[in-house]
């Protein structure tokens, strides 16, 4: 039998299959369907200092390969979370990461600054697709120096491994993870949603009561195994690839492109088992190719 544990940057996973952040909330809400111990890695639901009710509904909306979505990072904020939701996932065997968010650089490093001090926590997930409203609105992720100072700020606050989640809606996406490799991060995750949107033919009124959402799901894979590939190539840090995986064999197309580990997301939304056949699936694609370690046919595409 081979190995499926990876080594991100001194956090060691079971296995390279990890749940992405919105599509599994606290974990709690899938412990009836889904055999926990079996996973990587588990990242929670993006945490605010405060509550957050999200948008309003209409707030998801299917769309061919896909799923549309603009939740508005709803969340419980992240005192509630310490009370009611880490003495749960401080019971997992899987690793936990909290994905992480603010609209100034200050909310991220307090956010950060209160995460370092919890045992149960083994990394922190930034997610820089957020609106910077100190500097107009513009997303931190979408420019290289916000981008760096952000990660920064929040590096200097915390021990913990710091993983950071990037946006595709950029012109260079390599540019982006360069400069937070350089800003402290220990690993980085690709792609978070492209942004899309949907129209009603009936009622000429957008699908999503936001007008946009993120675009997720089968349709973008191709996108995003580009996108961890380029990626990959020029950095040293570790890549945990995320966009459309349904199967293992899709997993095994980002490991080959050079990702580490991978996130699924929006596939459990509509099958949780999807997890335990892709931990499975990979075991048996190993023997199959009979490879002694995973992380040996890491970035192994033949170009």
């Amino acid at each position: 039998m081979g190995t499926l544990k990876v080594d991100l940057n001194g956090i060691v996973l079971d296995n390279p299959v990890m749940t992405a952040s919105g599509t599994f909330g606290y974990a709690a809400e899938y412990k009836e369907l889904v055999n926990l111990d079996q996973l990587g890695g588990v990242i929670v639901k993006g945490l605010s200092l405060a509550p957050s009710q999200g948008n309003p509904a209409p707030r998801i909306a299917e769309t061919p390969s896909g799923l549309l979505n603009a939740v508005g990072l709803e969340n419980v904020g992240v005192d509630r979370f310490i009370s009611d939701k880490l003495p749960f996932l401080e019971t997992l065997k899987a690793k936990v990461f909290t994905n992480i968010y603010g609209k100034t650089p200050d909310e991220y490093q307090r956010l950060a600054e209160i995460i370092d001090d919890l045992d149960g926590v083994a990394g922190i997930e930034v997610n820089i697709s957020c609106p910077n409203v100190t500097a107009g609105g513009a997303a931190f992720g979408v420019d290289p120096h916000a981008a760096f100072h952000l990660v920064e700020k929040v590096r200097k606050v915390t021990k913990k491994h710091l993983m950071v989640k990037l946006s595709p809606n950029v012109t260079d996406i390599g540019e982006i993870a360069l400069a937070v490799e350089a800003a402290g991060a220990d690993s980085l995750s690709l792609i978070n949603t492209i942004t899309g949107m949907a129209i009603d033919t009936d009622t000429f009124k957008p699908m999503l009561a936001n007008g946009t959402g993120g675009l997720s799901g089968p349709c973008i894979r191709p996108v995003a195994v580009r996108m961890v590939w380029q990626v990959a190539a020029r950095v040293k840090i570790p890549v945990v690839g995320i966009g459309g995986i349904m199967s293992a064999r899709d997993a095994v197309e980002f490991i080959l492109a050079g990702a580490s580990a991978v996130q699924v997301g929006t596939a459990v939304l509509a099958d949780p088992d999807v997890l335990q056949r892709i931990v499975k699936g990979l075991d048996r694609f190993m023997a199959k190719k009979g490879i002694r370690d995973i992380s040996h046919i890491r970035g192994a595409v033949k170009i």
